[in-house]
């Protein structure tokens, strides 16, 4: 069963109205992290016996992975994420993000790709033909008609998490991240 994460109740994605924050979509990978359950399950694997980290080190491995979709370069960079501290609290120091780094050999590697693996969401697109004129079906980009619905779907258990019909004319995948995840906060309620 899918834990809630706190900071994010009430979310909503509006791209119309006042007082918007830079780098909105930095809240949404951040929440598809932890929804995901990918935050929780890396803290466990950069666990030192004897170390008890203040900020738990799968929100700094999250929180760098984020500064790095929104631009950052260097580990310093990490302040990118500090306006979003009302949100996901404060960003971890750059010296926490040295040290989690740090912890990264071949041991830890491994975990980690065994923790991608199991929380792992692929997002995918595809074409369906339809050979009547139904509802919502469109003219397609390869010159057909029919619907372009997008899936979300466990890539380790093949279970489809979400599903989006959408016209044959619909845009590309990362268009429609923001209402898959309204679609699934509006199904888990």
């Amino acid at each position: 069963m899918m834990q809630d994460t706190g900071w994010d109740h009430a979310l909503k994605v509006t791209g119309d109205g006042e007082d918007l924050v830079g780098h909105a979509g930095a809240v949404l990978l951040r929440k598809l992290a932890d929804r995901a359950g990918l935050t929780a399950a890396l803290g466990p694997a950069l666990a030192r016996p004897g170390k008890s980290p203040l900020i738990d080190r799968g929100i700094a491995l999250v929180s760098m992975a984020v500064a790095i979709a929104l631009g950052a370069t260097s580990m310093t960079d990490i302040t990118l994420l500090a306006h979003h501290a009302p949100v996901l609290g404060a960003e971890p120091s750059d010296t926490t993000v040295r040290r989690t780094l740090e912890l990264a050999d071949p041991r830890t590697l491994d975990k980690f790709a065994w923790v991608r693996a199991r929380v792992r969401v692929d997002l995918d697109g595809t074409l369906i033909t339809a050979r009547s004129d139904k509802e919502g079906a469109a003219p397609t980009f390869k010159m057909g008609y029919g619907f372009h619905p997008l899936g979300a779907w466990c890539a380790n258990t093949g279970e489809s998490l979400a599903m989006l019909l959408r016209p044959g004319n619909a845009g590309s995948v990362r268009h429609e991240v923001a209402q898959v995840e309204w679609i699934h906060r509006k199904e888990v309620g």
